[in-house]
């Protein structure tokens, strides 16, 4: 008998033990009130956990990092515009599919560094200047007409040049549009190698990333343009 008691005991022992288990289990399968945060810890230290309210810190950047996207920002509008035009004055269609190709990523591009800026508390347009002692407010971009302004970004098209392509058509407006592309591609290689050669500049990942990617992706587009031009494909400096 006492023998009996024994194994009724037991049995009953490990079914409370498996009901407490499966009831921490479900209640931490439960739990999504309460998510947890953890945060490595440095070679040879453990890891932490962190409060709950712990909220994310973007890594600081240079004031040459601002002044990089709101300068990108409008360079690529003047280059947005500048494909606007093509439908309306060329027929060539290898033309056209680059046009189109540009404008979606340049747009696009437009979109992130907004971001990436008012994520940072900065304004996505900067202070311009005209020739001379006369100050230009900043400017609302994208949308705004560029080629009434002469700006300081590398590259970028004069009001005399862009009028010149809006008057082109047929294969003078092609010819027009690829030179002055390659100019515009051209002018932000400069801009990426400007903000690398600046000290504590491009530091930031995803800028450092992005910046990369303009670089890589413009010097293919300017290659491809000296192929439709009938030219010789010259390796960009970097």
């Amino acid at each position: 008998m006492s023998g009996n008691r024994f194994y009724l005991c037991a049995l009953l022992a490990a079914g409370s033990l498996v009901c407490l288990v499966s009831s921490e289990v479900h209640a931490q399968q439960t739990d999504t009130s309460a998510p947890v945060i953890v945060q490595p810890g440095a070679p040879g230290q453990p890891t932490r956990t962190l409060p709950a309210s712990t909220t994310g810190q973007l890594p600081p950047s240079s004031p040459k990092d601002t002044e990089f996207m709101q300068g990108m920002i409008m360079h690529h509008a003047q280059a947005v515009e500048m494909t606007a035009l093509i439908n309306s004055r060329s027929e060539n269609k290898e033309l056209r599919l680059l046009g189109a190709r540009i404008s979606h990523s340049q747009a696009e591009e437009i979109k992130f560094m907004e971001h990436w800026l008012q994520a940072r508390g900065q304004p996505t347009t900067m202070p311009m200047h005209q020739t001379g002692d006369t100050n230009m407010p900043g400017m609302n971009m994208p949308g705004m007409d560029m080629s009434k302004h002469e700006t300081l970004m590398p590259g970028m098209l004069t009001k005399a040049q862009m009028d010149a392509l809006r008057n082109a058509k047929g294969k003078e407006f092609d010819r027009l549009f690829l030179e002055g592309m390659i100019q515009h591609h051209s002018g932000a290689l400069t801009m990426v190698k400007d903000l690398f050669d600046t000290a504590g500049a491009g530091q930031d990942a995803v800028l450092f990333n992005f910046a990369t990617d303009v670089d890589s992706g413009q010097r293919a587009e300017i290659r491809i343009m000296q192929n439709m031009l009938g030219q010789h494909p010259q390796e960009e400096k970097r």
